[in-house]
């Protein structure tokens, strides 16, 4: 039985003068203790999909249809205290600026012990063990003395790891994590992703991580979803889809990487921008962006399709894998 089944999920937001879809029938599995990337460019659908796993859309915003089932139980449609009680004890979220997520006028203290008053029935002393013992758990030192301390009174790097540890507070089975280094330096966040891999090890608690970064993402997951304008186009092992992607928008991902393009050299790039949630192409939604489209792909939006070892949403797939690598660079 998988941790999390995602079963046909759409999103839509209903705007004053129409309905956009926003997630469009995405389905993947994970597994216990399993790590999972999502990437894709701004406006994928990546942070969406978090959102909607954990049931945190807000209007005008709302699931409309498919099924999330967590632990064989379908989450989709349970009433905000059962929710409640699946978003705290079994699954949390790590979200991108830890200053937001953070409330400025309590002490680290007061967050951590009301989130495990909420969950648990324990005493002050209890408590605050649990609290000291989590921040031990991320590496905080003299975490005592953390607990009296306001959000502004620590680090952007210091600030993210007690999210994590908040996060871990509950011992939950999964984390899902919203590109939880954006804020913060580049060696800080290889010190964090460190720490969560390290956690993922140590805990057996699976681990959706949605970036942007392809880099971490080898690094740091065993599967990978390659999300655009709302759809998964291409899915499977992450080894498998950062050696030979086979959809040309990861591929346009992978070119774009700096270490692709030698030094002295202009950076390669996907011509176009990700066309808005209001206008959808009615193909393939990545048609006007590739370099490998015909008409049918204009028309007809691709099936996903087993390919080389991965899932792909791609009709012209095999020409794709059979072009020349400078054509496929190019």
């Amino acid at each position: 039985m998988s941790l999390l089944s995602v079963r046909d999920l759409s999103v839509k937001f209903a705007m004053r003068d129409q309905t956009v879809t926003a997630l469009r029938n995405i389905s993947f599995d994970l597994a216990r203790g399993e790590r999972l990337g999502i990437v894709g460019e701004s406006g994928a659908g990546k942070s969406i999909t978090g959102f909607a796993l954990m049931n945190l859309l807000s209007r005008p915003g709302y699931i409309a249809g498919g099924k999330i089932l967590f632990e064989d139980r379908d989450i989709t449609g349970l009433e905000d205290e059962a929710m409640r009680d699946i978003r705290g004890n079994h699954m949390a979220m790590i979200f991108q600026d830890p200053m937001v997520t953070l409330n400025p006028v309590l002490t680290i203290g007061q967050q951590m012990l009301e989130t495990l008053y909420a969950h648990r029935k324990l005493s002050k002393a209890e408590a605050t063990q649990i609290a000291i013992l989590k921040l031990r758990e991320v590496y905080i030192p003299s975490p005592e003395e953390r607990l009296d301390q306001y959000p502004h009174e620590l680090s952007g790097g210091m600030r993210q790891r007690i999210i994590i540890a908040m996060a871990l507070l509950l011992d939950p089975k999964l984390i899902i994590a919203d590109e939880p280094t954006t804020a913060l330096d580049v060696t800080i966040q290889a010190d964090i992703m460190e720490l969560l891999l390290e956690l993922c090890h140590s805990n057996k608690v699976g681990l959706i991580l949605i970036t942007h970064d392809l880099g971490v993402v080898s690094q740091m997951t065993e599967r990978t979803l390659v999300m655009y304008a709302g759809r998964i186009i291409e899915a499977g092992p992450t080894r498998e889809i950062i050696n030979d992607p086979q959809h040309p928008y990861t591929q346009g991902l992978i070119n774009a990487l700096p270490q692709q393009t030698p030094p002295g050299h202009r950076l390669k790039q996907i011509p176009g921008n990700m066309p808005p949630l209001t206008a959808i192409p009615p193909g393939c939604p990545f048609a006007p962006r590739c370099g490998f489209a015909v008409d049918h792909c204009r028309t007809t939006l691709p099936e996903v399709v087993s390919y080389g070892g991965v899932e792909v949403a791609c009709h012209e797939v095999n020409r794709l894998h059979n072009a020349p690598a400078k054509e496929k660079s190019a």
